[in-house]
């Protein structure tokens, strides 16, 4: 068969199959207006719950004057090449100083993209007398970073502490036979569920295990923690996290991410991570951006006290109005319902064009068949009168599900 034929015959498979009926709706939507709770969709003005705008810092005017004047000083080019050719500055290593104090870590590097960079940070450090140990609900990015390792790979069940110990005992039978060594792999926070990585139960098996620590806190990072500090705050287990990873893309409102550790392995990890080795430096005005919005998340405590307000109404109303928010533990609200993919889109369209509310779905294949999520994610800049009103919403459209409404309506629609 044709390559091309081959491809567009899979158009049809995983979630190719909603670009017929949902591009630029379900899929690749297009929100327009400022960034923030109340935006615009195909012209009508939604509420949005599905920016990762946690501190809501994405249209803070302090941030947006310092990107304005980063950008006009230095463009969006400077400098050219990478970092460890032509592309480095003092405003880069800086942010890296900055990163790694706030996070307890004594070295951090920047990374252009979470993405890309996670997946280089597990290539460089494994090879194929290692094993590799993963929670098999790990991200897409470090499933992909696991993939191109050459390791022994073993998932365990998620946040599943006896089958996570039956893998670190293979593990180590693995590695007496090869010199290796072992690096186990999980979340902070699960951005699909909200749920915490067990890193406290975790950490505990270093006193019986030889094994690294690399959690992704992308979710977590600003977000968890009494101080923003993260999930290992959060638990109290910042010295056992041996590989600490996060984005900017979520608590800063911004591209970029770093992986921080002690010295010797970061200093390893820059001339080692072919990510950024063969990729331009981050540009200046970013990492001033970047600047910036570290210094408020440090410095004004009461966005992260506001966010966690805001959580807990939404999670507490929802639950009181009866909804299945699951075992969230994070500002990620998933909301749980039953029915197929044609009734998830009419729920959706229903919500967005008769409630203006604007959440991300989720449903078959990405999840079981039969079953929906309605994933919200709460910011600092959302109110009390939003959280009301999107509760409202969901008893009003949960009840038409739940009466078959919406499976009628698509059904009349053939």
């Amino acid at each position: 068969m044709d390559l091309f034929q081959k491809v567009q015959s899979r158009m049809k498979q995983d979630l190719g199959k909603y670009a017929e009926v949902g591009h630029h709706y379900l899929a690749f939507p297009k929100l327009t207006g400022e960034i923030g709770p109340h935006m615009f969709f195909q012209g009508r003005k939604v509420l949005v719950w599905s920016l990762n705008d946690y501190l809501g810092l994405a249209n803070d005017p302090v941030v947006r004057q310092a990107d304005a004047e980063a950008a006009a000083t230095y463009g969006l080019a400077y400098p050219m090449g990478s970092r460890m050719l032509t592309g480095n500055t003092d405003e880069h290593e800086a942010l890296e100083h900055e990163l790694a104090a706030f996070v307890g870590k004594p070295d951090a590097f920047l990374l252009n993209y979470g993405y890309q960079g996670f997946m280089s940070v597990i290539d460089a450090l494994t090879d194929r007398h290692d094993v590799i140990i993963y929670d098999q609900l790990a991200h897409a990015c470090l499933i992909d970073g696991i993939r191109l390792s050459p390791a022994l790979r073993l998932s365990f069940r998620h946040n599943d502490i006896d089958h996570l110990e039956m893998r670190l005992r293979q593990a180590v039978t693995h590695i007496r036979k090869t010199g290796g060594g072992i690096l186990l792999i999980t979340e902070g926070v699960f951005g699909m569920r909200g749920d915490l990585g067990a890193l406290d139960q975790i950490a505990a098996l270093k006193s019986k295990y030889p094994f690294r620590l690399l959690v992704d806190d992308a979710h977590g990072f600003g977000v968890m923690g009494a101080t923003g500090r993260g999930v290992p705050e959060h638990f109290g287990v910042e010295e056992a996290v041996d590989i600490w990873l996060a984005t900017f893309a979520k608590s800063m409102a911004l591209i970029g991410a770093f992986v921080a550790g002690d010295t010797p392995l970061i200093h390893y990890l820059r001339y080692h991570l072919r990510s950024q080795i063969y990729a331009k430096s981050l540009p200046l005005a970013i990492v001033i951006g970047a600047r910036k919005r570290l210094e408020l998340i440090r410095k004004e405590p009461h966005r992260l006290q506001r966010l966690w307000h805001i959580t807990r109404l939404l999670q507490k109303g929802l639950a009181q109005a009866g909804f299945n928010i699951g075992p969230t533990a994070s500002p990620v609200t998933p909301v749980y319902l039953s029915g197929d993919e044609t009734e998830a889109i009419a729920l959706v369209r229903d919500l967005r064009e008769n409630f203006g509310i604007f959440c991300s779905v989720v449903t078959y294949p990405v999840i079981e068949r039969g079953k929906i999520i309605l994933r919200l994610i709460p910011t600092a800049a959302h109110t009390e009168a939003d959280v009301q009103r999107t509760i409202e919403a969901f008893t009003q459209v949960a009840e038409r599900l739940r009466s078959g409404y919406y499976l009628s309506i698509q059904q009349s629609a053939l």
